[in-house]
């Protein structure tokens, strides 16, 4: 039986606030461009080409002001994404609190689940989802992420390289494979 006729699926949690952030403040020192910021859609495409399965996208977002960027939203939704607007106190992490929970309540459910983030905080539940019946990754930009996946041994699909969601390069320094080392990409 195919996966995608079991009623078996991914759940993908999108950490939004740490992907924004690791772009905008670790990698250009400034709030990304649109041009510089995923394509939701080509990672929502890329996790359910992975498994070939359905994918529940889930987005979670930070509400505490007390609104929501309404565009974003509605963008969201119309490419399939269910957004989880979070409000808390102001010394409460909450988009950190609900994907942990949610990766809580995934152990009692027969599907796979992918994560994207690169903060460590969430290492812990995602090694509790870890198992032979179930499959799990980590799509982030590969040389940001927590050494904490390392040590569980979570597989790292590259948002830039792997998913392809950006529409124009990232200024990234990243190690390279000697077989693949091309020394004309560094002498143009």
């Amino acid at each position: 039986m195919e996966a995608g006729t079991t009623g078996r699926r991914t759940y993908l949690l999108v950490d939004g606030e740490n992907i924004d952030a690791t772009v905008g403040t670790t990698l250009l020192n400034r709030r990304p461009t649109a041009e510089e910021r995923p394509r939701w859609d080509r990672v929502e495409r890329y996790a359910e080409e992975l498994w070939g399965q359905p994918v529940t996208g889930l987005f979670f977002l930070n509400a505490s002001g007390g609104h929501l960027p309404t565009a974003f939203v509605q963008a969201l939704v119309a490419i399939g994404y269910r957004p989880v607007p979070l409000a808390g106190r102001t010394d409460q992490k909450v988009v950190d609190i609900g994907v942990q929970r949610t990766l809580d309540a995934l152990v009692g459910h027969d599907a796979d689940v992918l994560l994207v983030s690169h903060d460590g905080d969430f290492a812990p539940h995602m090694k509790a989802l870890m198992g032979e019946h179930r499959r799990v990754g980590l799509l982030a930009l590969r040389e940001f992420v927590s050494t904490q996946y390392a040590a569980i041994e979570m597989p790292v699909h590259d948002l830039e390289d792997d998913v392809r969601a950006f529409n124009v390069p990232l200024p990234r320094v990243k190690i390279i494979a000697l077989e693949e080392f091309d020394p004309e990409h560094f002498l143009r």
